[in-house]
């Protein structure tokens, strides 16, 4: 049993009712391996009121359609896009309705080594007793072919190109070699259900450039920021109010706040209002991940500076803080966002005033 403690628990124990419910429900064929049919994995991730399982990913349905559709397929699936646009959360629930376990991961660095990925030894038992199952580590990569489940790859283009090339053999020949070892053991067959899930920030691509041969092995998806407001507003309202419950704070966002805040990233991120000035857009990320931190942050401040209800100054403060975080610069940027945009809509609007009387701190 998990300790209430836990701060954030993975997506198969989070959402155990709704994937019960999935399984129970579930007439589809299976592919081999997986927990669910291809049907419900899609259900799981997109919503199925009937079921009452809820929307959990916000964009294009036709995106997850695909990555369902490669997931059964003889090549591993790299979701790239902008950094904050749910690509990990999208790994995380394929895993969790697949194959029951979104803890089989791979978290890519420029530090990650090839035994991190597939196997190292204990050395005290190796020493011991020689290369033997018992001294066997086994890494992720070799965990997931063992199992026939997925392996998730986080940031892979962080990873050094030698060691990302690991991968190669196992998405070809589904087959890893422990040449330590003797007979059977010295081979682990990959079962079926087994695939690489991988992500990477196209910001990173540059880190460090995926050889060719690797990138045949994958088939890419790009995972684009939501382009419609409405679908934002409910992901922004949803989740914020789900991490304020989860802090015991009982402040939520009101739709008018909202829509503030999504107007504000839409203005930033565009380049554009909808009124149609033309404003230059920050360097920095402003991602629907990125507007959900705002907002959570907004109902915290709210909640212990203030009286306990969110408006525009609180959005505002956060909101500052987010786009200065990368480039000092873009203070220049913002603050013709405020004397141009914010100041307009602050004549006829109470909560963009609110916005406005927040400006002051971009001077201090």
């Amino acid at each position: 049993m998990r300790k209430a403690t836990i701060l954030r628990e993975p997506a198969e124990v989070m959402h155990a009712a709704e994937l019960q419910r999935l399984r129970a429900a579930d007439q589809g064929s299976r592919p081999a391996g997986w927990r669910l049919s291809p049907r419900a994995v899609r259900a799981f991730v997109l919503g199925d009121p009937a079921l009452d399982v809820r929307q959990k990913f916000y964009g294009d349905d036709a995106l997850v359609d695909r990555c369902v559709v490669t997931l059964m397929s003889n090549r591993g699936l790299l979701l790239v896009g902008e950094p904050g646009t749910a690509k990990s959360m999208l790994s995380e629930l394929f895993a969790a309705a697949i194959g029951g376990d979104s803890t089989c991961t791979i978290q890519g660095s420029s530090g990650t080594t090839g035994d991190q990925i597939t196997y190292s030894w204990n050395y005290a038992l190796l020493l011991a007793e020689g290369p033997t199952q018992r001294a066997l580590v086994k890494g992720p990569l070799y965990d997931a072919a063992e199992q026939g489940k997925l392996c998730r790859f986080e940031e892979v283009t962080r990873v050094q190109p030698e060691i990302q090339d690991v991968l190669i053999g196992m998405l070809s020949d589904k087959v890893i070699h422990v040449p330590e070892l003797t007979g059977d053991e010295a081979t682990v067959f990959a079962e079926r259900g087994f695939n690489v899930l991988a992500t990477a920030n196209l910001r990173d691509r540059g880190v460090h450039e995926m050889s060719s041969a690797l990138k045949r092995r994958f088939n890419f998806e790009t995972v684009r920021p939501i382009a419609d407001r409405r679908l934002e507003e409910s992901l922004i309202k949803e989740q914020t109010a789900t991490l304020l419950a989860q802090s015991e704070v009982g402040t939520r966002l009101t739709d008018d706040v909202v829509t503030l805040l999504v107007t504000a990233f839409h203005d930033l991120r565009d380049g554009v209002t909808a009124e149609g000035t033309v404003i230059e857009r920050p360097s920095a990320v402003l991602s629907s991940a990125e507007a959900v931190a705002v907002g959570y942050a907004a109902g915290l401040d709210a909640q212990y500076f203030g009286d306990g209800t969110v408006g525009g100054e609180h959005v505002a403060r956060q909101l500052i803080g987010t786009v200065l975080k990368d480039n000092p610069d873009d203070g220049k940027k913002l603050r013709h966002y405020f004397d141009v945009v914010v100041r307009q809509r602050a004549k006829s609007d109470d909560q963009w005033r609110r916005v406005l009387d927040a400006r002051r701190e971009l001077d201090r």
